[in-house]
């Protein structure tokens, strides 16, 4: 006899179907896995024999051949426990024949019985929504399965005894109900930052577009502070993105007890991480910090302190919004539209242009570390600015600056306004001047005639490649959204120059 059970593999966010074929036939007595599995796969058949031992079932003395199908697409994972233990229960007719059909299963399974919580619950709801079927999954990710939709039907047993007796009607499973974080309320604010005015004045035109930036000063001057407190003033995800990011977070476990946030996320990767863990690889090919960031921040602390090749390798990601891992059995894509922002010392010595300090090396000193992030990385940060050092009178001084919660009501309109013009251009997947194509923004940033003979002498004095040409213009066009503006005036222009001016002399430098 033989019992068929669906399940899925994952490639990137997509879950693919696999058939999971139980056999009980005479022959040699023992369990094998066919179908291009990997360790944890195989494994599966002593967690599997475990768990129906201590739920009162015995193996047959018969020969067990599990095949997943199709065999030619590799197999990884333990989330495999659950469909072959709940196939297998079929064949030997613990469950009735036709039960699991309408839905697809995954989980993994402790050796006595209990299910266990696995990676990947929501893209897997998603997936077997499309195959038009419910899920099975194990009770510890119920809660993050729901999130796929209120009509799909979710079973969430706790263990292999649970869902035999809901099959043959001696138990109910109720539906597991979608569960959220708290809001957060203790999230860094930007009334802690003392001085730094323009530092401040980046830092909201950087929310309010969702463009790059990167702050360049000594030790101790306020950038990771100013960082870290950008998810402040950032607005909350939208029903859509939330759903994006959730899917990426679910495949690399990250979402605990099921609860999704609506936080956008925010990475700060340490500067010994690899490229396989910034935009992602390894042996099965997992998401990296990159994409972990979508719909979010990436922080970079101590830039050039990063591998060169692996700064390079965000290059990609930046202009296409994806990552895409490539390698001899296959290719994977992640999605990976995150805002970038950085954070670096003046030089090795870390004081270079301060008051009072001269290096021993002279201006080599900076032009070599600088020099370790490429030009064309540097191209695509859209504000650089001078963090200074501050001063003991602003440390001292009584008065409070502006709150986070000021700044972000100013973003959301402004943004409100970005994704308005948008939507109204049939672009309903660009909700920020960042995302916005070249060819539309020399449209709707358009300056007047003062701003369009400035932007002409200033391309061509700091010699602008088309990408930095179209990255001054999106700029601009933000500057002129959170002034209310129609139009793009000459002194939008001017500012978003003069933030490209501090990038293009430090590439000079380098």
């Amino acid at each position: 006899m033989i019992a068929r059970v669906t399940t899925v593999a994952f490639q990137g966010i997509e879950a693919v179907p696999v058939d999971v074929q139980v056999m009980v036939a005479p022959g040699k007595v023992g369990m094998q896995i066919v179908g291009l599995a990997d360790k944890a796969v195989i494994e599966s058949r002593e967690r599997v024999q475990a768990a129906l031992h201590a739920s009162g079932l015995s193996m047959p003395a018969k020969r067990v051949t599990v095949n997943l199908a199709p065999a030619d697409l590799p197999k990884e994972g333990s989330h495999y426990d659950l469909p072959i233990a709940l196939g297998l229960m079929t064949a030997l007719g613990a469950i009735p024949h036709d039960a699991l059909a309408g839905y697809v299963v995954l989980g993994e399974l402790a050796l006595d019985g209990a299910t266990a919580p696995v990676a990947g619950a929501l893209p897997a709801a998603i997936g077997a929504n499309a195959l038009g079927k419910g899920l099975i999954c194990p009770h510890a990710v119920g809660a993050e399965a729901a999130w796929a939709g209120a009509d799909i039907d979710i079973l969430a047993p706790r263990s292999l005894i649970a869902i035999a007796n809901h099959f043959r009607g001696v138990q109910v499973l109720s539906r597991p109900e979608p569960a959220t974080h708290a809001a957060a309320g203790n999230l860094p604010d930007l009334a802690d930052i003392k001085g730094q005015e323009s530092a401040r004045r980046a830092l909201e035109v950087a929310a309010a577009g969702g463009h790059n930036l990167m702050m360049v000063g000594p030790p101790g001057a306020g950038k990771s502070m100013l960082a870290q407190r950008l998810p402040s003033i950032l607005p909350k995800l939208s029903p859509r993105e939330l759903l994006e990011v959730s899917m990426i977070a679910s495949l690399a476990g990250e979402i605990a007890g099921g609860r999704l946030s609506d936080r956008r996320p925010f990475r700060a990767p340490h500067h010994s991480a690899t490229m396989a863990a910034l935009v992602g690889g390894g042996a099965r090919v997992r998401p990296g910090e990159a994409s972990l960031a979508h719909r979010g921040v990436l922080f970079l602390d101590e830039l050039p302190e990063f591998s060169p090749q692996v700064l390079d390798s965000l290059r990609q990601p930046l202009e296409s919004g994806e990552c895409a891992i490539a390698r001899a059995n296959g290719r994977v894509t992640y999605p990976a539209r995150f805002q970038l922002v950085a954070a670096m010392n003046p030089c090795r010595c870390g004081m270079a242009g301060e008051p009072g300090f001269r290096c021993a090396r002279g201006p080599r000193c900076e032009a070599d570390y600088r020099a370790r992030i490429s030009g064309p990385m540097l191209d695509r940060i859209d504000l650089s600015i001078d963090v200074p050092s501050v001063s003991a009178a602003d440390l001292i001084g009584p008065a409070r600056a502006e709150p986070s919660a000021t700044v972000a009501a100013r973003v959301a309109r402004a943004r409100a306004v970005q994704a308005e013009r948008y939507e109204a251009r049939g672009l309903d997947r660009v909700t920020t001047n960042a995302l916005c194509p070249a060819a539309m923004i020399e449209e709707i940033a358009a300056p007047d005639a003062g701003g369009a003979a400035l932007l002409r002498e200033a391309s061509d004095r700091l010699a602008l490649s088309a990408r930095a040409y179209h990255r001054v213009l999106r700029v601009s066009r933000t500057l002129a959204d959170l002034d209310g503006s129609d139009t793009v005036k000459r002194i939008h222009l001017a500012e978003a120059i003069s933030w490209r001016m501090a990038g293009e002399r430090r590439a000079q430098a380098a």
